[in-house]
């Protein structure tokens, strides 16, 4: 796979820093000059307030100085410089009219499809995602990868699955079109579809002259949505084109308020337009038929199509897989707004997606653990703490473990400069025209102790994190004890086993009496284990155990 692919996205772009993510806006406010003037013009009054000297006294009558009016009483001129106290309309309620009904009072929205959404991350993508993190060594955030791979529909498929309800049939069934593999939730969404995309797939209008409508005609009703001629509202197809053109192409939209934007047009141009349509006739053959058929209108032709195509055409499924870039182009109305509240559900809290990754990742042999006990981080190895006093290590393996517990969060990049740093670049090694120098090959120095800390990633003894930061794994904490269960208080009376001579186990038939009348023997419940319902015989009195004190 390509680099450029849309699957093969790369993570060390994805958790760069922000400063690096987005380009500068340094500059953006820089063809802006109102403020510049605003200053100037601000400057220059301040320098007329400067040649105009200090400010002379108050002039009398401050109001601090004005008579205060008594408890209940108004200030002298008051109510005739205000005037009466306006009544009207509450300042809430003011203008509601111009902004049109509260939106409290809209109706609320239909509910959603009760269809089962369930987002899968490309196999493809996911391969890419482990490779990355098996070669870099890092622990990357998993619900970040779940964000970022919702990013793009490419890299991503949805599948929809059809819902029982508890008598076992379908909550909400699933119909797929053969033809383009778009999914619907009615016969009557996709039959319109096919006729409406694919209709020249299996029928072909022929226009044949006609005789005109006779009589005059200086009016006629035109869709004010669609520019549709209709005809005069006295003609005798008016409204079976009215209904037909609602059901068609506005069937979401009430039928009174689609009539209400039907305009009466007595514009010369449109009725002879009108009249010119009107004088020829619209037939259909039918394609992809062992016979010749011609139907005459539109509704046979829909009638033909569900009755001979629409059974190979149009399924019923319980479930369907789609791609991303698809599930964004769904035509269903309610099917695309339920995906696209669940994507937004997702985009929030991608639980779903981050469950399905982490099966992905395991299945590739990655590992998964918590830091802080909140954050699942997915990386080649869990945390494991290395005891170098228990276990033999080699200085370099030592020197790294005990410099990165010395300096936490330290980078890569810092650890190196510290234990192996590069030597200064001679003069000589700078090229005359420039440009810039190519890499130096690592010294022997800086490939032990790249070796080492890879060993050490690589083995959990320690984790480099996204955002290049490396620390330890620490020392697990001792477990507690588990807490023993209480001693039993002593009965006042010793148990003393009985000898096994004393004993006589007699069995019968399960449910029967046992012998002399005593207690009914049951069959065990399991095998090996024998019932304490059993009839005992008891000791002779001689051979009575005492009563302890």
């Amino acid at each position: 796979m390509s680099k450029s692919s849309d699957q093969d996205f790369d993570l060390e772009l994805h958790f760069l820093p922000a400063w690096a993510q987005k380009p500068s806006q340094e500059t953006r406010y820089t063809e802006y000059a109102g403020r510049a003037e605003s200053r100037e013009s601000d400057g220059g009054r301040r320098e007329r307030r400067r040649d105009q000297g200090p400010r002379g006294p108050r002039p009398q009558g401050r109001r601090d100085d004005r008579p205060r009016p008594r408890d209940g009483q108004r200030p002298p001129g008051a109510a005739d410089a205000k005037g009466p106290r306006r009544q009207g309309p509450d300042r809430r309620d003011r203008g509601r009219g111009d902004r049109g009904p509260d939106r409290r009072d809209a109706p609320a929205a239909p509910p959603l499809p009760d269809i089962q959404v369930s987002f899968i991350p490309d196999d493809k993508g996911v391969d890419s995602l482990a490779r990355q993190i098996k070669m870099t060594g890092r622990s990357y955030p998993l619900f970040d990868i779940a964000q970022m791979v919702l990013q793009k529909p490419e890299r991503y498929a949805i599948t929809l699955t059809a819902k029982k309800k508890p008598d076992g049939t379908l909550a909400q069934p699933l119909f797929i079109c053969a033809l383009d593999d778009t999914v619907w939730l009615s016969e009557e969404e996709a039959v319109r579809w096919v006729l409406e995309k694919h209709f020249e797939t299996f029928y072909q209008p022929e226009k044949t002259h006609v005789d005109p409508p006779k009589g005059t005609y200086t009016f006629v009703a035109q869709c004010g949505m669609s520019g549709m001629i209709l005809g005069p509202p006295n003609y005798h197809d008016y409204e079976v084109r009215l209904w037909k053109l609602h059901a068609e192409r506005f069937s979401r939209m009430p039928f009174d308020a689609f009539k209400a934007r039907v305009k009466i047009v007595k514009d010369e141009e449109t009725v002879k337009k009108w009249v010119e349509e009107q004088s020829w006739k619209t037939e259909y053959n039918c394609l992809n038929l062992p016979e010749p058929l011609r139907l005459g209108s539109r509704e046979e032709v829909e009638r033909h199509f569900r009755e001979t195509h629409q059974p190979n055409i149009i399924k019923q499924v319980d479930n369907t897989r789609l791609t991303g870039a698809a599930s964004r182009g769904v035509r269903s109305p309610d099917l695309a707004r339920l995906l696209r509240v669940r994507w937004d559900e997702q985009r929030r809290f991608p639980l779903q997606i981050a469950t399905v990754l982490s099966q992905q990742f395991a299945a590739r042999g990655l590992q998964f653990f918590k830091v802080a006990k909140a954050i699942t981080h997915v990386a080649v190895a869990r945390p494991h703490f290395l005891d170098m006093e228990a276990t033999p290590v080699s200085e370099g393996v030592r020197k790294i473990v005990e410099y990165i517990n010395a300096h936490p969060k330290i980078s890569r990049r810092d650890l190196m400069a510290a234990l192996a740093p590069a030597p200064a670049p001679s003069e000589a090694a700078t090229p005359v025209d420039g440009t810039h120098p190519p890499e130096p090959e690592p010294t022997p120095e800086q490939t032990a102790v790249i070796a080492d800390l890879h060993w050490l990633v690589h083995e959990g003894h320690v984790i480099e994190f996204a955002n290049g930061t490396l620390d330890t794994a620490k020392k697990p904490a001792p477990k507690p004890p588990r807490p023993q269960k209480a001693p039993q208080p002593e009965s006042e009376t010793e148990i003393v086993p009985i000898e096994a001579t004393n004993i006589s186990v007699e069995t019968s038939e399960p449910g029967t009496a046992g012998p002399d009348g005593g207690l009914p023997v049951s069959a065990p419940t399991e095998p090996g284990m024998a019932q304490h319902t059993s009839h005992v015989e008891p000791p002779e009195p001689e051979a009575a155990v005492p009563k302890q004190e």
